[in-house]
């Protein structure tokens, strides 16, 4: 049985939309760090190349994709009837998201490519 407000309003929780919110932050974040290790290793950029006429964008984007859905999955069924703190689920994801741009930004992956 649902739970409703005193004006009868069903109440649903805010953990599925919050687990989306906090997989958009760890999509971005793997963005940025596999940019960083593609520039740093040859070998993880190698790893990541899937196809040849895309070379290792290819891998980064699948595998960033990977995990925001992987992470959304996981954290919608786990908060499917909570009401995670909105506030400190979007600061964390919005910490991960500037993390993620800044491991895209070529000036900081490039400084670690040696």
């Amino acid at each position: 049985m649902p739970l409703r407000s005193a004006e009868g309003e069903v109440l649903r929780p805010s953990g599925p939309a919050a687990a989306v919110v906090l997989a958009s932050g760890a999509g971005s974040f793997s963005l940025g760090l596999l940019s960083v290790l593609t520039a740093a290793s040859q070998q993880v950029s190698d790893a990541l190349t899937f196809s040849d006429r895309v070379g290792d964008v290819s891998g980064l984007t699948a595998v960033s994709a990977v995990v925001f859905f992987a992470t959304w999955g996981v954290l919608a069924v786990a908060w499917r009837r909570a009401d995670p703190p909105l506030l400190r689920v979007a600061a964390a994801s919005a910490a991960l998201i500037a993390l993620g741009l800044l491991g895209t930004f070529p000036p900081f992956f490039n400084a670690f490519g040696g």
